[in-house]
């Protein structure tokens, strides 16, 4: 492995930061029933602050997909459509009505301010994780998402959880399909290693691909790092500690090393599925040139004699 390869995340690595911003537009302030020392209470609750520092490596060849806008504008991480997305039920689908305390947040939205909203923020980004998934897998043949978040060391009512229950430091998500048992033990080690408490899908659970490719490509592989914010950040107002960057460069170790292990092999010899085809796919990497190529498999026929 090259140095430059031992430093830095691999090209076919992407980062997902959904809830790293706390930019409300003015065009949609109006919509919050909050007066704004509430709205900023809530933001600095409900925001994964500073998550793009955590994971991110400015000079990585990995894609980042940050959300521009706060998830109570509009959250990414969610379903599009509220049938299918759990937490619509306490209010807090892709446009959130309650706040984390399960207060009214916004005034009711006609159709159109919904959609309008849908449009302007929540499409946008899925396209672009769409786009920077396709693109690792047309040039490597192979994706790893990262979702990253952090979590409050105490949980918040909308959670439904017992607040007096003690967190884990990390909190790794998984995904039947697109989770290996290798993979999510790879990112359970990595952070035990460091010395951190890890939990696997509790408080939270799932990890998130393009929508595209859901259940359906398993050359699209992914996992979600929850990192507890007693780790780095005052609470209090979402200020850094001042540890954080000794912990951000743990936590980028790990994920590096995580990656690292589930994909050791120079080449790789990967059988998957896409859309109910068959996908071959056979990657060589020499030097820092990758070739990779993948071919449909077609069942066979066989006759009797």
């Amino acid at each position: 492995m090259s140095p430059h390869q031992a430093e830095h995340y691999p090209p076919w690595l992407v980062l997902h930061v959904p809830h790293d911003s706390i930019d409300v537009p003015p065009a949609v302030r109006g919509q919050f029933l909050l007066n704004d020392s509430d709205l900023l209470a809530e933001l600095t609750r409900m925001t994964d602050h500073h998550t793009l520092a955590l994971f991110a490596q400015p000079d990585s060849p990995a894609a980042v997909v940050r959300a521009p806008v706060s998830r109570l504008v509009v959250d990414v991480e969610r379903f599009q459509d509220d049938a299918q997305e759990p937490m619509a039920a306490r209010g807090m689908g892709a446009v959130y009505t309650v706040t984390s305390h399960l207060k009214p947040l916004r005034r009711p939205l006609s159709t159109g301010e919904h959609e309008a909203l849908m449009q302007a923020y929540y499409h946008p980004h899925h396209a672009r994780l769409e786009a920077a998934v396709s693109d690792a897998v047309e040039r490597h043949g192979r994706c790893l998402v990262i979702d990253c978040h952090s979590f409050p060391a105490t949980a918040l009512p909308y959670e439904l959880a017992d607040p007096a229950v003690d967190r884990p430091d990390i909190c790794i998500g998984t995904d039947a399909f697109h989770t290996s048992p290798e993979l999510a033990s790879a990112f359970v080690t990595a952070f035990q290693r460091e010395g951190w408490s890890v939990s696997l899908n509790k408080p939270f659970a799932g990890a998130l691909v393009p929508i595209s490719r859901y259940q359906r490509d398993s050359r699209v592989s992914a996992v979600m790092v929850e990192v507890n914010r007693r780790l780095y950040l005052r609470e209090s107002d979402g200020e850094r500690m001042p540890e954080f960057d000794d912990v951000a460069s743990r936590i980028r170790r790990c994920c590096l090393a995580a990656s690292a292990a589930v994909c050791s092999l120079r080449g790789f010899l990967l059988f998957g599925q896409q859309d109910g085809r068959n996908i071959l796919t056979l990657s060589k990497q020499s030097n820092d040139i990758q070739v990779t190529g993948s071919i449909e498999i077609q069942p066979c026929q066989w006759e009797s004699g």
